[in-house]
């Protein structure tokens, strides 16, 4: 069976659920369409990346990315570092003719995205961005029932991402707290995600009007360089550094296809956990989803009979897509690892089988121009109008 070597840049929490993906895609979808190796990890250090290669089962480990991305024994580079190094890796990567794989939002702003975008086809590479949430099988079913018609016209979306993790002030200043490196805030760093099911679900965003809020000027320097998501709290008298992005989001958005809705992201919604949340109204039914309980979807079809209608619980399983390839009986239950497994398992597909695979650099771009539209929004006060083509790439 071919064998594709990974290079991975990156060997924290998001290189763990990379690795962990590449290992366990062909337990799940066996026959694979070819089988990730594991080949080199990168990080700061070599000290720092020999730890992450041997915890994340890669056979080799380097300080220097650059010699990772021309190694010709490389097939993949896979990105899980901060948002401000994204370009200059994919952008080389793409030269040195491999297939590129990047963490989410692609850049930190849209013009940034632009140029990893055409780096990636010039060069002809195979290109996604990773929106793993999409590949929930109960988000897969959503978008099924939507495209067979069973909830008609879509008329309403309504999208949220409220966690806490960073809601209490002594949580330290790490870099998704900086502009310089993260280009926005919760926009950026969860908003994108539900700004991607509006578009993989409803169609194109053509208007936005947006406010945003820092509820924390400041925070506590960070000690060292693992970023550990508000999980350690600081103590005493220290150093503190300005928070320059923003903490909440909340914009109305217009769809091309005559559609309108609300998107809302936050880390400061104390006792919201991971609350990635859709409900999309149509003129034949409505559709909700919360990620927290990932194995359900549900729906409501005005065709259900007067003595049952409202909203119902579909449990997700072998029916459904992607079921097959997880688990025997709906309601087992999947997890964040599940839908890493089966991005991997379709990025793999396209190198293999030479088709376009999405969400891709071209999504991540339409993305970064909607995300750009929303900071200008809540910036002017008043509603954007994204230019006609600027969501549209060949």
């Amino acid at each position: 069976m071919k064998k594709l070597n990974v290079g991975m840049i990156g060997g924290g929490f998001m290189g763990k659920a990379h690795a962990l993906a590449y290992a366990g895609m062909p337990m799940f979808f066996w026959p694979a369409p070819a089988v990730p190796h594991r080949h080199t990890l990168v990080d700061v250090t070599d000290e720092i990346a020999k730890e992450a290669a041997a915890k994340l089962g890669f056979d080799n480990y380097a300080s220097n990315w650059r010699e990772v991305v021309e190694n010709p024994e490389i097939d993949i580079i896979d990105i899980v570092t901060p948002n401000n190094s994204h370009a200059e890796i994919a952008i080389a990567a793409a030269k040195a003719g491999k297939h590129v794989i990047c963490e989410k939002p692609l850049a930190r702003d849209a013009a940034e995205t632009k140029t990893m975008l055409d780096a990636v086809e010039a060069a002809g590479a195979k290109h996604m961005v990773a929106f793993n949430y999409r590949r929930t099988p109960a988000v897969a079913l959503a978008k099924k029932y939507i495209e067979e018609g069973r909830i008609g016209n879509i008329l309403n979306f309504r999208g949220t991402y409220l966690q806490d993790w960073s809601a209490d002030p002594n949580s330290p200043l790490s870099w998704r707290f900086q502009k310089e490196i993260a280009g926005s805030g919760a926009l950026g760093d969860i908003g994108t995600h539900v700004i991607d099911f509006a578009r993989y679900l409803v169609g194109e965003i053509t208007d936005v009007n947006a406010v945003s809020k820092t509820w924390i000027p400041e925070r506590p320097v960070q000690s060292g360089g693992a970023d550990k998501l508000g999980t350690v709290k600081s103590a005493g008298d220290v150093p503190k550094g300005k928070v320059d992005v923003d903490d909440e989001i909340t914009t109305l958005v217009k769809f091309e296809n005559g559609a309108v809705g609300s998107i809302e992201a936050t880390r400061n919604a104390w006792g919201r956990n991971n609350f990635l949340t859709f409900e999309i109204h149509g003129d034949k039914g409505s559709i909700y989803f919360n990620y927290e309980r990932r194995d359900e979807l549900q729906v409501c079809f005005s065709d259900d009979p007067g003595d049952a209608k409202g909203f119902r619980t579909v449990y997700t399983g072998p029916a459904h897509p992607y079921g097959e390839g997880l688990w025997p009986i709906p309601a087992l239950g999947i997890g964040y690892g599940e839908t890493k497994i089966i991005e991997a398992y379709d990025f793999i597909k396209s190198i293999v089988e030479n088709t376009e695979v999405s969400p891709n650099f071209k999504d991540g771009y339409k993305i970064a121009v909607i995300s750009d539209a929303i900071l200008e929004s809540a910036e002017k006060g008043k509603w954007v109008k994204l230019e006609k083509d600027a969501v549209k790439v060949n």
